[in-house]
């Protein structure tokens, strides 16, 4: 068995396993399996959901830098998976307080997508990352071409909304959030590192 045909019917199901658990947990807790739930338990699933949408975002901008510094050609083949689970993780998210927290009432929905600023750049991330997800697979991104590549782009920036969504609604313990605002910075910063250097006379993109 080859180094593709290990990622596909070994790693990948285990990863997926991986990826699907923090999910699993929060199921076995609501229904006291595993665990048990917070005195506030709507909250405690909208932190866990809220949470691990943003890990996986990290982690998921994280796979370019990591292949290129470690020279692991084959990361790059888990990544639509960690990106479509950070899709998944962030509209758990959104349906936690879409269901149970504003219980479907769309005059509630709309108030708070209006005056409450964190709430709109939550959903602003959420719509970003639906389309990046509709545009995930193969057949589509063939048939965008180029224009793939710049809309996928577009990851950094549900990064920097997720950040910022959280930072605004913790207001006073800002601990977690700036972590993953350090976390984002420097990810960013490498991006922008291999930015300047393309721009300099005799650079030659490394394999992929």
């Amino acid at each position: 068995m080859n180094t593709i045909q290990q990622i596909r019917f070994i790693w990948k199901p285990i990863v997926f396993l991986l990826c699907l658990s923090p999910a699993l947990f929060v199921l076995g807790d609501a229904f006291g399996i595993t665990g048990q739930l917070s005195a506030n338990p709507v909250e405690d699933i909208l932190d866990r959901f809220g949470n691990w949408a943003l890990r996986f975002i990290m982690i998921t901008l994280a796979v370019t830098p990591l292949r290129r510094l470690s020279s692991w050609n084959w990361l790059p083949r888990f990544r639509r998976m960690l990106g479509l689970f950070t899709f998944f993780y962030a509209f758990m998210h959104f349906l936690t307080w879409f269901v149970l927290d504003r219980e479907l009432r769309l005059e509630d929905v709309l108030e708070d997508l209006t005056e409450r600023p964190f709430i709109t750049l939550g959903f602003t991330a959420i719509v970003l990352l639906t389309a990046l997800a509709i545009t995930s697979f193969t057949a589509i991104r063939r048939r965008m071409g180029p224009r793939w590549q710049t809309l996928h782009k577009l990851a950094y920036a549900v990064g920097l909304l997720g950040v910022w969504h959280y930072w605004w609604q913790v207001k006073k313990d800002i601990t977690e959030p700036l972590i993953y605002a350090v976390i984002l910075s420097v990810l960013l910063g490498v991006r922008y590192f291999w930015h300047l250097k393309r721009k300099k006379p005799g650079w030659r993109r490394p394999p992929r």
